[in-house]
């Protein structure tokens, strides 16, 4: 029988070798119960600080040096790239508790999430076109309300409490009842 479950296990590495297999990426799926929009929250608020880098980031003149308009761009793109990412990132976080945790019986106690979350989601997406700062932080709001709603659904009460941040804006945590 160790014969049998070598030559398998050869079979399944030389397998891979030749075609690896794809990842896979889940949240969890079992479903595990643990779930916390903290994540899209501190997401919102880094789509709002690289909207703030980026409008503080002061343009070359025209006559610059080719290094530092090269410093220019590369800040530019790292400031949207980072952005770009921490958008989905809102979404994902967003779509994962919307679409595991609320169950239709919690839907139907909460019934404003589906609009809500549709809402959160329609925005990251405007926050990843542009750099209005006003977008960022109507992202932050609605991630906020998503927060407050979660939250509620678990029972607990919350509160605003500032994110210390670089970017300003608060954090809705679960307070103790």
């Amino acid at each position: 029988m160790p014969a049998v479950r070598r030559f398998l296990d050869w079979t399944a590495r030389a397998r891979d070798a030749i075609s690896p297999p794809e990842p896979v990426y889940a949240h969890c799926d079992i479903p595990c119960g643990i779930y916390d929009p903290h994540e899209a929250q501190i997401a919102a608020l880094t789509v709002l600080r690289m909207d703030q880098l980026i409008g503080e980031l002061p343009m070359p003149p025209t006559d610059a040096k080719p290094e530092d308009r090269a410093a220019y761009v590369s800040k530019l793109a790292r400031y949207t790239t980072v952005k770009e990412a921490h958008s989905e990132r809102v979404k994902s976080e967003i779509r994962v508790i919307w679409g595991d945790y609320f169950t239709p019986e919690l839907a139907k106690t909460y019934p404003q999430v589906h609009e809500l979350t549709w809402k959160v989601l329609k925005q990251a997406s405007k926050t990843r076109q542009g750099t209005n700062l006003a977008d960022a932080q109507e992202l932050l709001k609605l991630v906020q309300e998503f927060a407050e709603v979660f939250w509620q659904s678990k029972g607990a009460k919350t509160k605003r409490q500032p994110s210390l941040q670089k970017s300003g804006g608060d954090l809705v945590v679960p307070v103790s009842a």
